[in-house]
């Protein structure tokens, strides 16, 4: 399957009745500030707190009867692993889960409460790959790569598509970048539907892979990655990359101390819930790193899965 404008509208049609149309916010003290016109595409009130339920869904109900019976089978810190173990529970059919060991217990109970089967590694990638492939070998069941699958993008794109829809006169989209599953879809879609708009992605200046590979003109993986920002940690996929070189304009960098800053705005002033992934887009805003003065702007808030016992600007005792 190529990923393009008709993959993501087919993704968009699979989809739509297991997912929610997210809201799309705003905020004049936050425009006031920036100077410009922000609107939020507020994927952290998605099904599983995450657009990650948009390409699971749309990968799982692609499948076919025989290769659904199998199971399917992926490893993930915490989203995407939701999203496949509900979407597979919406199938009535096994999922198996290879997540990191020290993935945040909130998005491990929330992979359990949807009956995902869960094998804990060491929180490398070759860790995950390995068990992921044992599993595999061993029930037949269909990986479901968090990023490195077209379906998976195709579904992604669709909240770029419902944000357009909603917001057709965008400047400007800003998306953050982690395995690039996300920015794929959403640049493919955007370009596609509006070819003037800029896709600009965001990722922190401790993972910051993506933006050295976007710079590069090729992948620089990372072998440590380190940010609060648990979500965008992955180094880009190269079928994700592939994509990204073609339809985004840019790539930019935040410090932590931004994110977490950007993530209290955010909640402070829009009266919403979002992960520090979820406030890297914000965070290059806060840095000036994007010039938004008198731009209508679209961001990608990706989730709101936070473990509340561990809040970044609350002082341990």
């Amino acid at each position: 399957m190529a990923l393009d404008l008709f993959s993501i509208r087919a993704a968009h049609e699979r989809i739509r009745p297991h997912i929610h149309r997210t809201p799309v916010l705003t905020s004049a003290r936050l425009d006031a500030a920036c100077g410009g016109s922000l609107v939020f595409k507020c994927e952290n009130l998605q099904k599983v707190g995450a657009f990650k339920a948009r390409g699971a869904a749309n990968a799982v109900f692609a499948l076919s009867d025989a290769a659904a019976r199998r199971g399917v089978a992926t490893h993930s810190s915490g989203n995407h692993a939701a999203a496949i173990a509900r979407a597979a529970k919406l199938r009535g059919i096994p999922a198996y889960i290879v997540m990191p060991a020290n993935s945040s217990k909130v998005k491990i109970r929330a992979v359990e409460g949807y009956g995902g089967r869960i094998e804990l590694c060491e929180p490398t990638q070759a860790a995950r790959e390995a068990a992921c492939a044992r599993i595999i070998a061993a029930t037949g069941a269909t990986l479901i790569h968090p990023f490195e699958n077209e379906l998976v993008m195709a579904g992604q794109g669709t909240a770029a598509i419902e944000l357009l829809e909603d917001e057709p006169g965008l400047d400007l989209i800003l998306c953050p970048v982690g395995g690039g599953g996300l920015l794929s879809g959403t640049a493919m879609a955007a370009k596609s539907i509006r070819p003037q708009i800029k896709v600009i992605a965001v990722e922190p200046a401790g993972a910051s892979d993506a933006a050295q590979s976007f710079r590069a003109g090729h992948l620089v993986p990372l072998a440590t990655t380190n940010t609060i920002a648990d979500g965008l940690r992955t180094n880009v996929g190269a079928p994700n990359f592939a994509v990204i070189r073609q339809y985004v304009d840019d790539i930019v960098t935040v410090e932590e101390a931004s994110i977490i800053a950007a993530m209290r705005t955010i909640w402070e002033t829009m009266k919403i819930v979002i992960e520090p992934s979820a406030a890297v887009p914000y965070a290059a805003i806060l840095e000036g790193k994007v010039d938004v003065t008198s731009k209508r702007v679209g961001i990608i808030v990706t989730g709101g899965n936070v473990d509340l016992d561990a809040l970044p600007w609350v002082k341990k005792s």
